[in-house]
């Protein structure tokens, strides 16, 4: 749908029988409806935040990059949604190798995906029962830990909120060229709390971010409780999906060769800086998550290390030196592994120019062996699985990074 269209269409659902109508029902002609809906839709949220701190927009600079593509998921942590979250832990990996496939002009895109819980009663009830849990981040060893720390516990769902939330306090890229989706996902009526999720959805078209809905349980009860609505109005697509079915992995002959190329690349890190050791203990206890769901899911955290969009640049001297974000020489060498604090400037910079060497045959290699992994998959797939969240997010990454001129291999 063009996006003007769409934005008369979002006017119309916000402001039929709505106690904002008033002035709407004028005869603007088309251009003017749509210009007294923004404006409108601009007060609405300027009064949700003077009531609401976690609504105030945030004062940081944003990024302007039209290689980026950005994704906040908003997850429903309610008490019966421990399939979801479970969900979202497999199939992350799936859906950042399916990514790092795309490209914009030939051009190696930037990913940063940002989460969001709501409707757990361990959230404030004046948070709306919200809480991010991650700004926008490229870090995705973080993203993975913060997927795991998620715990579910009753709940009342403000979707409407949490989509106002996360439009105003994360860092959205101004670019019109790059890719800005949302993605909820939840089984409660789409109406609840004191935030209209007309506006809210309204806001984020406005602001040209995708909202696409997630619905667990039956399809025409999404219908009927509004998931579909919502995703009209933010300019997305809606899906209904089995959140209790269990994620199907498909175990392959490549799996234990992609395991053991990513046991020799971490080898190769070398942790530098006050988080440096931190966060290589981070990317090890996320190779363990991943393999504690399956192997199949550890060889596609694997593929996603082997991969453009994985970096480290901030916690390990192989990334920073070659995105020269440090020299050697301004090292705080106290932070360094034992073995390299001894050593010349001279010394490290050889040190670590083997390290990169070593790594990017080791990517070559597990690059190699992921594509024939791809197309092991692709075949069984081909069977049919059903629709889940990660078969959901990728339907609508394809769909709608052909809007923003993005293409896949």
């Amino acid at each position: 749908m063009n996006r003007s269209i769409l934005v008369l269409f979002l006017v119309t659902a916000i402001f039929s029988g709505s106690s904002l109508q008033a002035g709407v029902t004028k005869d603007y002609g088309q251009k003017g409806v749509r210009d007294q809906g923004k404006t409108d839709i601009r007060k609405a949220m300027d009064a949700y935040a003077r009531q609401y701190a976690n609504l105030r927009p945030i004062e940081e600079r944003c990024p302007d990059d039209y290689q980026l593509v950005q994704l906040c998921l908003l997850l429903d942590t309610s008490n019966s949604m421990d399939g979801l979250i479970l969900q979202a832990k497999s199939q992350l990996w799936k859906i950042v190798n399916e990514l790092s496939g795309a490209h914009k002009d030939g051009k190696d895109i930037r990913l940063e995906v940002a989460l969001y819980e709501y409707g757990n009663d361990n959230l404030s009830l004046t948070s709306g029962y919200i809480r991010q849990v991650t700004p926008f981040t490229d870090n995705l060893d973080l993203l993975s830990e913060a997927l795991f720390s998620l715990e579910t516990n009753g709940g009342s769902e403000y979707c409407g909120h949490v989509i106002g939330s996360s439009l105003n306090r994360l860092q959205w890229n101004r670019s019109d060229e790059g890719l800005k989706m949302i993605f909820i996902a939840g089984n409660e009526p789409f109406d609840q709390g004191s935030v209209n999720f007309r506006v809210s959805c309204g806001w984020a078209a406005e602001r040209d971010i995708f909202v696409n809905t997630i619905y667990c349980g039956d399809y025409q009860t999404g219908v009927n409780t509004l998931w579909k609505t919502a995703a009209a109005i933010g300019g997305g697509n809606y899906f209904a999906i089995d959140s209790d079915r269990l994620t199907r992995v498909v175990e392959t002959p490549y799996d234990d060769d992609l395991i053991m190329l990513n046991s020799r690349m971490n080898r190769t890190y070398v942790p530098y800086g006050k988080r440096g050791k931190e966060s290589l203990a981070r990317q090890s206890e996320q190779d363990a998550n991943a393999s504690g769901l399956s192997q199949s899911i550890y060889a596609e955290r694997a593929a996603t290390k082997g991969s453009k969009l994985y970096k480290a640049s901030d916690w390990d001297l192989v990334d920073a030196l070659e995105d020269t974000l440090v020299t050697v020489d301004e090292l705080e060498k106290e932070y360094l592994p034992d073995e390299l604090k001894k050593m010349s400037s001279q010394e490290l910079s050889s040190y670590v120019q083997k390290k990169k060497k070593e790594r990017d045959a080791l990517k070559q290699q597990i690059n190699d062996v992921s594509r024939k992994r791809d197309h092991y998959i692709r075949n069984k797939e081909m069977e049919g699985d059903g629709a889940s969240l990660g078969s959901s997010i990728v339907k609508s990454l394809h769909h709608q990074a052909e809007t923003k001129n993005f293409s896949f291999q």
